[in-house]
């Protein structure tokens, strides 16, 4: 038994579980008075109840439909009632919640302890996930110390390694392969920034939380008609310069844009409102096409001006042309006239005096 608690004292020093917690884990495996929870006569446990490890549940005295397999699991359920615990410290200190599913060696092994209020409907599938999580409820852990450090948010969801790791009191948190941040309704993917792509459409989403990738085929449409003049109101809009709040960004970046409430005076459908129906955003793909239909219009113009200053050129060269002629003909017929007018001249006379 010293053996066997040795090892496992020598594991948890390898993992980056807090000292406290090995210190209680190291205390509970040496106790002198450590036994594993009696089964009841006809092999079963009383109240729908499943032990099977040293002192697996072996606190309980009302709670019912428990299951408890691995060294120490569940040990301090009292009135906890469907909770799943799978391996050697799982949901040790758990006492009254309820609802909770651990696997893996100290999955939610900070669970509720005492008579805590929350700690409840917790999943936790991976080596010290949630490890750390007291009051927390609602949240999902997959992967080795997943949400490792939250201590009391609720309602997060990591998927991965460590993932989630750095939070401790937010809620409403999503991490996938990412450590995240400690900051309420956030979501952080990894394996996204930086991996370029050479095709593919944008990817939206709505203030229901969904994601869609919207089609441009003719297709998906109806009532098409040109733009026209509706791409005027562009003319009106006030682009800016701004930062933003230092509790989103705290360094400060200058950004270029619009304000959403000013957009929406000039257009209420070129902006993006939030669940409550409150002005939360700017379409800037519509906008990107109104300056298209703008561009193509102006393109337009240019290219029937250039054609009327080409034909101006062809009729001026035409008329300079015939001018041109004209003049050599009027000169012509001068000089014509110069030489009638020379031959036709009396010559002098000489006047005798005598």
């Amino acid at each position: 038994m010293a053996e066997h608690l040795s090892a496992f004292y020598f594991t948890l020093m390898k993992t980056r579980i807090p000292s406290f917690l090995i210190t209680l884990l190291v205390c509970l495996g040496f106790s002198q008075n450590a036994h594993p929870v009696t089964p009841a006569p006809d092999g079963g446990y009383p109240g729908g109840n499943t032990a099977e490890g040293d002192n697996a549940l072996l606190s309980l005295t009302s709670g019912g439909y428990n299951t408890a397999l691995g060294l120490r699991s569940l040990q301090k359920d009292t009135e906890g009632n469907f909770n799943t615990a799978i391996g050697a410290g799982a949901l040790l200190v758990n006492n009254t919640a309820a609802e909770n599913t651990a696997t893996g060696a100290g999955a939610l092994l900070s669970n509720a302890p005492g008579f805590a209020s929350g700690g409840n409907g917790n999943t936790a599938n991976g080596a010290f996930a949630l490890v750390n999580n007291g009051t927390g409820s609602l949240n999902t852990a997959i992967g080795d110390r997943a949400l490792f450090n939250d201590v009391s948010g609720s309602n997060n969801i990591a998927l991965g390694d460590s993932a989630g790791f750095s939070v401790t009191t937010a809620s409403h948190v999503i991490c996938i392969g990412l450590a995240g941040a400690n900051q309420s309704n956030s979501c952080f993917i990894g394996q996204i920034f930086g991996a370029s792509a050479p095709g593919g459409v944008s990817v939206f989403i709505n203030s229901s939380g969904r994601l869609s990738a919207p089609g441009s085929s003719r297709r998906f449409k109806e009532d098409i008609k040109p733009m026209e003049r509706a791409s005027e109101v562009i003319f009106a809009l006030k682009p800016v310069t701004f930062c933003y709040k230092k509790e989103l960004d705290p360094q400060g970046v200058l950004q270029f844009g619009l304000v959403a409430e000013d957009v929406e005076q000039v257009n209420p459908g070129l902006v993006v409102r939030d669940n409550e129906g409150k002005t939360y955003g700017v379409r800037y793909d519509q906008i990107n096409t109104m300056l298209l239909n703008e561009f193509l219009k102006d393109h337009r113009k240019l290219h029937e001006q250039e054609a009327t200053i080409a034909q101006l050129k062809k009729d001026f060269r035409a008329n300079l042309a015939q001018l041109t002629a004209q003049l050599k003909e009027q000169a012509a017929q001068i000089q014509k006239v110069s030489a009638q007018l020379e031959a036709s001249k009396t010559p002098p006379q000489v006047v005798s005096n005598r």
